[in-house]
């Protein structure tokens, strides 16, 4: 991870040098050709106004004046439109015309008074010996110099400016990616044994803040997995371990003191614990597959049907009345086997703890189907109606397991329905207990 650090701070260096190093020799090289053009410009503009007074002079025929300060900057010619050269200056007199140009023309030409260029422009002139062209060259060193050391000042202080944003890009990326340092040496110390811990979050609210308290949200979520994991383990374990203690204590009976049961007797309490713990273990393979979100079966299922099952089982299991008048017919989309065990877990929930009633009502509302069960039993306090959702929840702890179930019956149903995109709620039964009430949509999307 350091080599990673240092390599995007590496990266992030290069890149903004090379950009910057580019981006000051484009600008360097636009200022130095505007400034160019705007001495040359200037000078053309200098000579053009000498031409205009050297053609003021023709046209009112007077001998026009070519005297130039300087005899190797500048130079002036009055010629034909054919290029014969009629005047010039002194520094001049005898040689060829330096170029021809129109009138109003203007360029840069090389003169036989030095090597440096010279910006040559051309006026028109009417004079009483006919049409004549006036052309006036003043040289360029100047604009030579003042682009020549600004140049050389260029060429020295750019590299000093690409090594300042190079040093400060470096220590500015450093100084950003220093937290992520941190975060790194916290997670990589963090184990399955230290979830408690978090890592360090920076105060200011950018994206490695955002980062810092996105990776404490995730260590809450994994300690809180982990915490639930350990304890759907303890409480499984417990569970299983009832029903095992209880066969292994009646087969020690059965063997030290055989006179005292009989194989029918040893029988029925094996199968009857052997049931426990299947219904145990299918419950928490149920869970198992919830966890996982495991995709369930999606098919038309008729909730009356299932409703009318369950008060037929209940009825047969218990001495309690079962009344199902209030069914009607509700169908929805989903898994079949997992409404029926929705169905059976409720029921057996309520007339475990009915004194003699217990009450399923059915029907569609609207785009939803209500199921409601109630019980004419203690009911559920209202700060426990939420818990006792929860796994291996028991509201009576000193109830015996066979009188109080797993604890996961509840939290089997809620699963269930929120896996078909419902929700169950409970509340005070008019009949005296609890009231669980299931309601799904019509079109159940099973997850």
């Amino acid at each position: 991870m350091i080599r990673r650090l240092a390599t995007i701070r590496a990266i992030t260096t290069a890149v903004a040098t090379i950009v910057v190093a580019i981006a000051l020799v484009l600008g360097a090289a636009g200022l130095i050709a505007a400034l160019r053009r705007t001495m040359v410009d200037e000078v053309a503009e200098t000579a053009r106004a000498q031409a205009g007074d050297v053609v003021r002079q023709l046209e009112a025929g007077r001998p026009p004046i070519l005297e130039v300060a300087g005899a190797d900057e500048q130079l002036i010619q009055v010629m034909t439109p054919a290029g014969a050269v009629v005047s010039a200056s002194p520094n001049m007199v005898g040689r060829p015309a330096v170029v021809r140009l129109a009138p109003g023309e203007s360029a840069q030409v090389i003169t036989p008074l030095d090597d440096d260029e010279f910006v040559a422009v051309a006026e028109g002139a009417q004079t009483p010996n006919g049409p004549r062209v006036v052309l006036v060259a003043r040289a360029l060193v100047d604009v030579l110099d003042t682009t020549t050391v600004i140049t050389r000042l260029l060429i020295i202080g750019l590299p000093l400016v690409v090594v300042v944003v190079a040093l400060t890009t470096w220590f500015a990326v450093g100084r950003a990616l220093a937290p992520v340092e941190g975060i790194r040496r916290e997670v990589d110390e963090i184990s399955a044994a230290q979830l408690h811990r978090r890592v360090p979050q920076p105060k200011a609210d950018d994206e490695i803040g955002r980062l810092a308290a996105t990776m404490n949200r995730m260590l809450d979520r994994l300690e809180s997995a982990r915490n639930s994991q350990r304890r759907f383990v303890s409480d499984a374990s417990h569970e299983l371990r009832s029903p095992i203690t209880t066969i292994r204590q009646h087969a020690e009976v059965a063997l030290a003191h055989p006179e005292r049961t009989t194989a029918s007797e040893l029988g029925e309490v094996v199968l009857a614990e052997q049931q426990r713990m299947q219904r145990l273990v299918e419950d928490l393979l149920l869970l198992a597959r919830a966890d996982e979100h495991a995709p369930m079966a999606r098919e038309a299922v008729d909730l009356d049907d299932l409703a009318f099952e369950e008060g037929h089982r209940l009825r047969s299991t218990t001495s309690k009345r079962v009344d199902t008048s209030g069914v009607s017919a509700a169908r929805v989309q989903g898994d079949a086997d997992a409404l029926r065990r929705m169905f059976r877990n409720v029921g057996e929930n309520a007339a475990r703890h009915a004194s003699q009633r217990v009450d399923i009502t059915l029907a569609e509302r609207g785009s939803q189907v209500v199921l409601t069960v109630d019980d004419d039993g203690p009911g559920i306090p209202a700060a426990e109606r939420e818990r006792v959702l929860r796994r291996f929840v028991r509201l009576d702890e000193a109830r015996s397991r066979d009188e109080g179930g797993s604890g996961l019956g509840l939290s089997i149903v809620d699963e269930v329905v929120r896996a078909h995109g419902g929700s169950v709620s409970i509340e005070q039964s008019p009949i005296g207990g609890a009231r669980i009430q299931i309601t799904l949509p019509v079109q159940a999307a099973v997850s």
